[in-house]
């Protein structure tokens, strides 16, 4: 059966987040805590506007997570240690000779390359505990993977960069042949455009060692938006045309050149740990909008707003905040992941309200998912 990746710019279901919880990458402080929920519930509440979101809900942190989403978002209680949906989730795939097929890639995720400071063990069940929740058939990969290491078109081309898929801390005994094979097998990909590198700050010891969507990301099939730093003074200024050149000579799948746009970064270089990579180009598309990361520049946020009305006509661009989520090590695309909508109805269950006579505006919540004994337990106690 020929899977296929939908582009992000195809109609959504819904998108899927996870909320964050107590530990290292909230923050240590109640300041820093604060502003982590803050950031995560802005994001959330922005793409509610535009198609539900189900959010992943740690069951410490469920009381919290009503009362700052409120009830224009779906919680689901499950165990949650990591909460960049985008990388531990499932990424969504259909076949097209089933219209109403929805299948679930579960890559192996390992922290970014299994570093120290990351705890995986429970998000690495996310995709698994999605898919079957949504009635998803499961793709399994043997391929450790991020959703944020791939970008597609949708027809047939997908973005990588060698420092992510080849990075012998993922995946040892992979080669450029074997990381294509898999990426044709799960999300239909016949074409891989491989980029050398990504931003410089991806590469510090908390970083992901070159996620392609902060970097490049397809407006259209054959158009792409590509992170620009105009600023000598910064080392990105100079790593932008090795990555520019790779696209300039690649193909698509329909064997065109790349038309390539620009999407200027704003003018902060540094903050407290060194050189950022603010990057307008984490953007998330939904269905009649882009979520777009602001980083409190008036004029890059106002000049990126345009750059993504030409690229994106007839969606309305909304700009959050993302300077605390790229505190904390990525941005809007990082924390969200679409669920593709199917032409025959979703065989997603019906969500069931939450049994909470404290709060007329908790949120709605679907069943739990598979594998949350937190979630019975609590319920039969009740």
């Amino acid at each position: 059966m020929p899977w296929r990746m939908p582009a992000e710019t195809a109609p959504h279901e819904r998108t899927w987040m996870a909320f964050p919880r107590v530990g290292f990458t909230l923050g240590d402080t109640e300041a820093d805590r604060a502003e982590g929920y803050a950031a995560w519930t802005a994001v959330a509440r922005a793409v509610a506007e535009f198609e539900p979101v189900s959010m992943l809900v740690d069951p410490t942190e469920t009381a919290r997570a009503r009362d700052l989403l409120g009830s224009g978002v779906e919680q689901h209680e499950t165990p949650v240690d990591e909460f960049w949906m985008r990388d531990h989730g499932p990424t969504f795939v259909v076949d097209d000779d089933r219209p109403g097929v929805l299948g679930a890639v579960d890559w192996i995720f390992n922290g970014w390359g299994a570093p120290d400071w990351a705890d995986w063990r429970l998000s690495a069940e996310h995709a698994r505990l999605v898919a079957a929740h949504v009635g998803a058939e499961l793709v399994s990969s043997m391929l450790v993977n991020e959703g944020g290491g791939i970008h597609v078109d949708g027809a047939g081309t997908v973005l990588l960069t060698e420092t992510v898929q080849l990075d012998a801390r993922r995946n040892p005994f992979a080669d450029r042949a074997r990381v294509e094979a898999e990426m044709l097998r799960t999300i239909g990909a016949d074409t891989a455009i491989w980029l050398p590198r990504g931003l410089t700050r991806d590469y510090d010891e908390f970083g992901t060692n070159g996620h392609v969507d902060i970097v490049a990301t397809f407006a259209a099939p054959g158009r792409v938006l590509l992170h620009a730093q105009p600023d000598p003074a910064h080392p990105d200024h100079a790593v932008m045309p090795e990555i520019r050149a790779a696209l300039e000579a690649a193909t698509d799948a329909a064997g065109r050149r790349l038309e390539i746009v620009d999407l200027p970064g704003p003018a902060q270089l540094r903050d407290d740990e060194g050189f950022v990579d603010f990057s307008y180009v984490n953007h998330l598309v939904v269905n009649g909008g882009v979520i777009a990361c602001g980083f409190g520049d008036p004029v890059a946020d106002d000049r990126a707003r345009g750059i993504l009305a030409d690229a994106y006509p007839g969606r309305r661009i909304v700009t959050v905040d993302a300077r605390p989520l790229f505190a904390r090590g990525g941005g809007i695309h990082c924390i969200t992941q679409q669920q593709p909508a199917l032409p025959s109805p979703s065989p997603s269950p019906s969500p069931s309200p939450v049994d909470s006579p404290n709060s007329a505006d908790a949120a709605p919540a679907g069943p739990a998912l598979p594998g949350d004994s937190t979630r019975r337990a609590a319920e039969t106690e009740r």
